[in-house]
């Protein structure tokens, strides 16, 4: 090999050098950049989204109303903080033809769950908490089964527009999911005539509902 190939490979050889210290150097500062972004996500409160389930149940209670319902409350991200949702409202309002009616005031009157029982091949509901405050991590999502309650307050035929409002801790914004209810009069009757504590089904996602165009998101009646 004579000088000027030497000096080729030489230059060759400090180039790739370069290029690796180069490329070894970028590699580190991603990696460090990574590592303070996950740090700072880590650091961050969670994010927290509630979604409505498909069925709301719907009954007599005393000289009022039972509204239970079961929400998904989770975040998809991890953190090494929790959220602790403080409270839960629920709140429906009478509107159009409907409106003149009296708009009734809900209380979590306790949380639940709903059992399968084998033997008698039905669906009952367990007490399960007073309502109190819930812890809601990325390991640790919740469906708790709300039971609101409003006294002296029966269901009028009509059309209702609902939210469900969690509180959370650190005076942080409450989370609101909105949904709309149309009781029919024969869903009405059926209420008002019902012993206590039976439940009626309302569900948002059933075919016949929404092809009929007509507020085909709404929760209805199973039977209308």
């Amino acid at each position: 090999m004579n000088d000027t190939d030497e000096r080729a490979t030489e230059s060759h050889r400090r180039r790739f050098d370069g290029v690796h210290k180069w490329a070894a150097t970028l590699a580190a500062v991603v990696a460090l950049a990574f590592s303070i972004y996950n740090f700072n996500e880590l650091q961050q409160k969670p994010r927290i989204d509630v979604t409505l389930p498909h069925l709301l149940r719907i009954g007599p209670v005393g000289n009022g109303t039972a509204f239970k319902m079961q929400p998904t409350v989770s975040t998809r991200f991890k953190t090494q903080d929790v959220e602790v949702i403080r409270d839960a409202h629920l709140q429906l309002t009478p509107v159009g033809s409907n409106s003149p009616s009296k708009k009734p005031i809900f209380y979590w009157s306790e949380t639940g769950t709903y059992v399968y029982d084998s033997v008698s091949d039905s669906i009952n509901y367990r007490w399960t908490a007073d309502p109190a405050p819930f812890i809601v991590s990325q390991d640790k999502p919740q469906q708790p089964t709300f039971t609101f309650q409003a006294d002296s307050w029966i269901f009028q035929p009509g059309q209702y527009e609902g939210s469900l409002q969690l509180s959370r801790s650190g005076n942080r914004k409450p989370l609101t999911a909105e949904f709309c209810l149309i009781i029919s009069k024969k869903a009405a009757n059926e209420i008002r005539g019902a012993e206590q504590r039976q439940i009626f089904f309302f569900r948002n996602d059933l075919p016949k509902f929404h092809s009929s165009g007509v507020s085909p998101g709404c929760y209805r009646r199973e039977t209308d």
